[in-house]
């Protein structure tokens, strides 16, 4: 298993695994108070309340199944239950286009224009020309940050002064991208909240901008999350998707929380790939999101029964 997952979600597995060792230890059945119980550590740990109620039921129809104490074979159970949750492999990222423009979307203080520098520099890890078009002109560090971030990776970056039209902004990078040969383009949006109309609106042209300049254009729209928020990202989530049809989630501050059901929400309730997980501060700590890794790093030390 990968250290970083391991680690990242520390928090989590001793809010979500480490309290169901205890609440079933020393219990011989499996009663439906114990299971109210359960429920209640579920949600508690942003799995919402109709994934934790389909977890519940698989739990209660697999531990007949299971030898062992009681606590190991809940744990076994419901790890069984999140592994069938999760897709099988990570959707792989393509870049068939040239450019292929990824549209970053996100509410304020996510970590979103961190998540695209950190992209920028995978990528051109990778050997792929990378552009970052700077379309957050409200905030007035926005643009210095992405230069910063844009030296660290040797992308070029295309940006306006303070309060210009983000939507030409955007036009502009893209069309930079086209005439420069760039792999791939990332297009930085100001932080907004999803209840403001007005600024949703903003967004949608400037989808319609990008893809007035490259037909096809964005690729990718990927709405930047903030683990720690909880519920709260899901209805981001449905907004976003709304407005600017949504592809992918970028999932950050994951090893911040003791919260990370959240990944299970998004998957069951929504049907949203998390491409990406933050779990830690570092460029190299934004890694592809694999579910594999994710489940063991859930349930790290926990025995399972494969013929199950």
């Amino acid at each position: 298993m990968n250290r970083l997952w391991q680690e990242g979600l520390g928090r989590t597995r001793k809010g979500l695994v480490g309290r169901i060792s205890g609440l079933f230890s020393n219990k011989s059945e499996l009663s439906d108070a114990l299971l109210d119980d359960l429920e209640e550590i579920l949600i508690e740990s942003d799995t919402g309340v109709d994934t934790a109620l389909a977890l519940i039921e698989g739990v209660r129809r697999r531990v007949p199944q299971i030898d062992g104490d009681m606590a190991s074979c809940v744990r076994q159970a419901l790890q069984l239950e999140v592994e069938d949750l999760m897709p099988a492999s990570r959707p792989q990222a393509t870049f068939a286009h040239t450019p292929h423009v990824i549209l970053v979307v996100g509410v304020n203080g996510t970590g979103k224009t961190t998540t695209i520098g950190k992209l920028a520099c995978r990528f051109a890890a990778e050997g792929k020309k990378v552009l970052l078009a700077g379309a957050d002109t409200f905030r007035a560090a926005a643009g210095e940050q992405l230069e910063i971030w844009a030296e660290r990776a040797g992308a070029e970056i295309v940006r306006q002064v303070h309060g210009a039209d983000p939507a030409a902004v955007a036009f502009d990078g893209v069309d930079a991208g086209v005439a420069r040969g760039a792999d791939v383009v990332l297009v930085d949006t100001a932080g907004r909240l999803q209840n403001k109309v007005n600024l949703m609106e903003e967004l949608k042209k400037i989808r319609r901008v990008i893809e007035k300049r490259l037909p096809d254009a964005p690729h990718d729209v990927l709405l930047v999350l903030d683990a720690t928020t909880g519920q709260n990202g899901l209805s981001q989530a449905r907004i976003f998707t709304e407005a600017v049809d949504v592809t992918q989630i970028a999932l950050t501050k994951l090893d911040g929380t003791a919260r990370g059901g959240i990944v299970l929400a998004i998957q069951r309730e929504l049907g949203l790939p998390v491409h990406w997980a933050g779990l830690g501060e570092g460029a190299e700590d934004l890694v592809p999101f694999e579910a594999a890794e994710f489940v063991a790093g859930l349930f790290a030390g926990t025995e399972r029964d494969d013929s199950v």
